[in-house]
């Protein structure tokens, strides 16, 4: 754990490298080809920056990513882009002064260091900001220095999250790219408005500027022509510009170019001209006619800019977007973009078995080595028509046609199987995981679906995606769908608790709420059955349950119910629960005792023993227990004794049908006869008509939910 106060790094601690997993090497290299092809392409800056932002934030959740700059006339710095904070927020942090009190990142340009804030609630780096905190509930703010080509701080990139939290290395790392990123793309910003300051060129010596008369003979250039083309003054003087042509175009081009020139008195464009040692240089040139008082050209003067600089930044750029950066070849971007055509392709996919462990024995340099090895053999060996490294240790061969998949693969195996990695008197034997298809449409999804069910039989195994496994990859298809939904809902605050009241049987009145999550689109509420799976699959589940929890104590804190809130095994093995809580009841000042906290049967029964304890904190904190679908599982009442459970709400399968159903009658009688006995109040789930109401007062139990007292709204219903 990194300290709270002050994680300082030095120049040389950030020049110095961090050792990520592949996943999380990955996790940064895609950031990078996302932003480049983006840059590449020519978006606005602030797209690109926003979109940075955003990426930053998907990868540290319960978080938003933010840019300052300083200005360089004031000092003070203010929110270049920030897409998940509101405007509010951002004029708050406006003309903002570095120094040591001026927040993460007020102090990140002041020291010109990375600031790592974990509670800024009491940090006194934060002490002028501290309202700020407060008011948007910035509990952790970490920050990066964006340093110009001198290495002064120039701004800031940061990552504030609604939780106290320290970065581990990803996140440094993570952080240490966004802002190099970011420096990047200000000074290509710069690049593109010199672009196009075009017409001021002439006001700029570094730009060559000649002058003819009107039969087109030079009479006059600058020292900047001289030095571009290697031909003296005398040389060029007396001279028609077509010296420097470089015979690359055709008559009709120059015709063109002089009709325009002498129709609208202006010409610009780019073009390749020739040096006087015969090589090829690319400009940018502007011609304008000089007239006299009688509207008469006499003079033409032309201006040259030297765009091969910015040729080579944007032919590196786009490669780079394109390329993986240690072998050169395609990479996943590229990938994508080919298989777009709907025509028939294979794509076999290659995972080199063990290659962590060959990192781990040998060092990542032997590794890069392997890699540039075995995509060099891949290469020249299989007659491959595009071959890509996608990430880490995996490559993608794409054939522009259907071909014998076993052949292809069985023809791999066995070259490497005769042949070794000999790297640095090192002998390797290297195999791979496959994964297959031929078609049209979903390729790549699905020959990673192939690769998956492969490395699950072994290793050195192939997989190749056939039709009837259509089920399995529709349900793939579903959980992705849905993981998406998730984390959309949880970026753009879709998770909305809904209320459903908790009926007293003894005074007959609505007393209690239970918030159920949903997710509320435009068109649609979405169920917590059709969500909550893939939730728990994903780990999103604690970030659901944060949420439910800070917006029902926002909702609740105007009144005095009672109210409660689902709690699954995932919250308590996270450990976040007791510490979360404190800071929310504290927060939106409610009393703990009002609060019910419903976990399932099992994790009380056959819970582990630091989810026991956490619970058992909690109780002497003052929320109270729920066992929620109690009966579902084999309980283990010791235990709920042990624990001194609050309420008991019987599992709604026994309720639906409790008046038609002797079964369920008995299981539900025995139950409430249990409680009754240890004194612990029964809750009845699902009471969805009034035959099902009068059964559950027959048998004396103390409270009923369902339907037919309360649907979930998300106003409270009394």
């Amino acid at each position: 754990m990194l300290e709270d106060s002050c994680y300082k790094i030095d120049e040389n601690d950030e020049n110095e490298e961090i050792i990520l997993s592949s996943n999380e090497y990955n996790q940064i290299l895609n950031i990078q080809q996302q932003i480049l092809e983006m840059i590449a392409s020519h978006y606005q800056t602030s797209e690109i920056l926003a979109k940075l932002c955003s990426l930053a934030e998907s990868l540290l959740p319960n978080s938003v990513a933010s840019i300052m700059i300083k200005n360089k006339e004031t000092g003070l710095m203010s929110v270049r882009i920030a897409p998940s904070i509101p405007q509010i927020a951002q004029d708050r942090l406006a003309n903002l002064k570095p120094g040591p009190h001026g927040g993460s990142c007020g102090n990140a340009v002041f020291k010109n260091q990375p600031q790592f804030v974990q509670n800024t609630f009491t940090d006194d780096r934060w002490q002028n900001l501290r309202q700020v905190a407060v008011d948007f509930n910035i509990c952790s703010c970490w920050s990066m220095p964006i340093r110009d080509k001198a290495k002064k701080a120039i701004g800031s990139f940061a990552l504030s999250s609604f939780e106290h939290r320290a970065p581990n290395l990803f996140h440094i790392k993570l952080l240490r790219t966004a802002a190099s990123i970011v420096s990047i793309i200000l000074k290509d910003e710069e690049m593109e408005k010199r672009n196009k300051l075009f017409s001021n060129a002439m006001k700029n010596s570094a730009d060559g500027i000649l002058i003819t008369d009107e039969k087109n003979l030079i009479i006059e250039v600058n020292n900047a022509i001289t030095n571009i083309y290697g031909y003296s003054k005398e040389e060029l003087i007396g001279k028609n510009p077509k010296i420097f042509a470089s015979r690359e175009y055709s008559k009709s081009f120059y015709k063109n170019m002089w009709d325009d020139l002498n129709r609208n008195s202006k010409w610009n464009g780019e073009i390749v001209n020739k040096k006087k040692d015969g090589s090829l240089i690319t400009q940018w040139i502007s011609i304008t006619a000089l007239h006299d008082e009688n509207n008469l050209a006499h003079n033409y003067l032309a201006m040259f800019t030297d765009l091969t600089p910015l040729k080579e930044a944007q032919n590196k750029m786009a490669f780079m977007a394109y390329h993986d950066p240690l072998t050169n070849l395609y990479n996943k971007s590229y990938l994508q973009n080919i298989l777009k055509t709907q025509e028939d392709k294979t794509l076999i996919l290659l995972n080199i078995n063990n290659f962590s462990y060959i990192n781990t024995a040998y060092g990542f340099d032997i590794g890069d080595e392997i890699l540039i090895n075995v995509s060099n053999i891949l290469e020249k060996h299989f007659q491959i028509d595009t071959l890509c490294k996608i990430n880490s240790d995996e490559f993608a061969l794409v054939f522009n046609k259907r071909i014998p998949i076993s052949e292809k693969i069985l023809e791999i195996q066995n070259y490497f199987m005769k042949n070794l990695i000999n790297i640095e008197k090192i002998k390797l034997n290297i195999t791979f995981s496959y994964g297959a298809v031929s078609g049209k449409n979903n390729l790549l999804r699905k020959a990673a679906s192939a690769l998956k069910e492969a490395k699950e039989n072994g290793k050195n195994r192939f997989e190749i995606f056939e039709q009837n496994s259509n089920d399995d990859y529709l349900k793939r298809e579903a959980f992705i769908n849905y993981t998406n939904l998730i984390k959309n809902a949880l970026d753009y605050n879709q998770v909305v608790p809904f209320f459903q009241g908790i009926y007293d049987n003894n005074n007959n009145s609505i007393t209690k709420y239970e918030a159920l999550a949903r997710i509320v689109l435009e068109d649609r509420v979405v169920s917590p059955y059709e969500f909550l799976e893939p939730a728990k699959l994903s780990g999103l589940l604690p970030e659901i349950t944060k949420v439910m929890i800070d917006k029902t104590m926002k909702t609740m804190s105007s009144n005095n119910h009672e109210f409660s809130i689902n709690i699954t095994e995932d919250d308590l093995a996270e450990g976040y629960l007791n510490e979360y809580l404190d800071e929310k009841i504290a927060f939106y000042k409610i009393n703990p005792r009002r609060v019910i906290l419903e976990i399932l049967e099992g994790v009380s029964s056959t819970g582990k023993k630091n989810h026991i304890n956490q619970l058992t904190l909690l109780k002497k904190s003052g929320f109270k227990i729920a066992i929620d679908d109690f009966g579902a599982e084999y309980s283990n009442f010791e235990r709920i004794l042990d624990l001194d459970i609050d309420y008991i709400k019987i599992d709604a399968k026994y309720i639906k049908d409790i008046d038609t159903n002797k079964r369920s009658y008995e299981i539900v009688r025995a139950i409430s006869f249990f409680a009754k006995n240890v004194n612990i109040p029964c809750i009845a789930e699902f009471v969805h008509n009034e035959s099902v109401q009068k059964f559950v007062k027959d048998l004396g139990i103390n409270y009923s939910q369902g339907y037919y007292f309360s649907e979930p709204k998300k106003e409270l219903i009394n």
